[in-house]
């Protein structure tokens, strides 16, 4: 009998996966594992953080928990199956043909029952990431133009963070105090958590989340002492309850 080829060769450079789950005890643990097996992980326990991330980050490919606190797995499938184009494999406590067939016809790509084996969902992934990067044709990234940023009298350079107001005072922000702060700007009036700040300044996620908590409070203090210095904003910046921050201002956005 004909022996059956390995088919788990490596994928080309590090895919950028998105896990969205309510229950930590899951999320963290195959955020850990995936992280292992050379993926670029970020993580969301809700439809909210999900949609935040998708908006700002591209992916590779989404891990969706079919029962959320917010939104409907199904739903949420079908969306980022057709606004995105990103594959999707469904989590599920649910072990009917009916919920597959369901969640197949919109449009998820594969599909696992919970509790599973985490190694299971290593392959699954590396499964649909062949079988989609052979599909589609190559596309070129699209052309990002220079952003800026005015608030409160002041405007934010992010290309050299610089922090200006009307009579021409500059401040210099750090390179990571730079990124947190166009973060906040890009996203006005939202409260975000500290790890929606760190899935969203982060080029990757490899790194220990309690680290990069204590970094975000530190680069928040500084921004303050900086915007207070240079126009009375300190107190924009405002700590939320649970545990993340909000940047409490109109902000107009215009490409240079």
């Amino acid at each position: 009998m004909q022996a059956r080829r390995n088919m788990s060769y490596p994928l080309p450079s590090s895919p950028r996966v998105l896990i969205v789950d309510d229950h930590r005890r899951i999320r963290e643990p195959l955020a850990i594992i995936l992280r292992k097996n050379k993926f670029d992980v970020r993580t969301a326990e809700n439809a909210e953080g999900m949609n935040l991330l998708m908006a700002s980050t591209p992916f590779d490919l989404v891990v969706l928990d079919v029962m959320l606190p917010d939104g409907d797995g199904f739903v949420l499938c079908q969306q980022v199956s057709q606004q995105h184009q990103v594959p999707v494999i469904l989590l599920t406590a649910k072990d009917t043909a009916a919920d597959r067939i369901h969640g197949l016809n919109l449009g998820a790509d594969d599909y696992l029952t919970k509790p599973f084996e985490p190694m299971e969902l290593v392959a699954r992934i590396n499964s649909v990431l062949r079988r989609t990067r052979r599909s589609a044709p190559p596309s070129p990234p699209p052309a990002l133009k220079p952003r800026h940023y005015r608030f409160g009298g002041v405007s934010f350079d992010p290309v050299t963070a610089t922090l200006s107001n009307e009579v021409g005072l500059l401040v210099n922000l750090g390179t990571s105090e730079g990124k947190l702060f166009q973060v906040f700007l890009d996203h006005p009036c939202i409260a975000l958590t500290r790890e929606q700040l760190i899935a969203l300044t982060s080029p990757s996620s490899n790194e220990v989340s309690e680290v990069f908590d204590r970094t975000i409070d530190r680069q928040v203090s500084r921004i303050r002492r900086k915007l207070c210095d240079l126009a009375d904003l300190g107190q924009a910046l405002r700590t939320v309850r649970n545990g993340g921050y909000l940047l409490a201002l109109e902000v107009e956005v215009s490409e240079r």
